[in-house]
């Protein structure tokens, strides 16, 4: 059984997770590899991030959630192949 069944998420978790989902949907338009590239990169963003990011610095949690809408509906577009990492400087975190 799963360790998450009955935890509430909040909505801002909610937001990261339907984030990650929408990711992932989007790659499944992609050809193969660049589908695999997506996941990849997605999938090491969101895990480095959580890691990383203090899960009560809720401003800097919503600007990589605008950030992630942003590189989403890139990725959505028709034109856009993949995707490519970027780090970004957090300041005197």
């Amino acid at each position: 059984m799963g360790g998450t069944a009955g935890l509430k998420l909040s909505g801002l978790q909610k937001q990261v997770l339907n984030l990650y989902r929408g990711f992932l949907r989007a790659a499944r338009s992609k050809s193969p590899e660049d589908r695999r590239q997506v996941e990849l990169i997605v999938s090491e963003e969101f895990h480095r991030n959580s890691k990383l990011i203090d899960r009560k610095n809720f401003i800097y949690i919503e600007y990589l959630l605008r950030r992630g809408k942003k590189q989403l509906d890139q990725l959505k577009n028709s034109d856009t192949v993949s995707l490519s990492s970027m780090k970004v400087g957090r300041g005197s975190e």
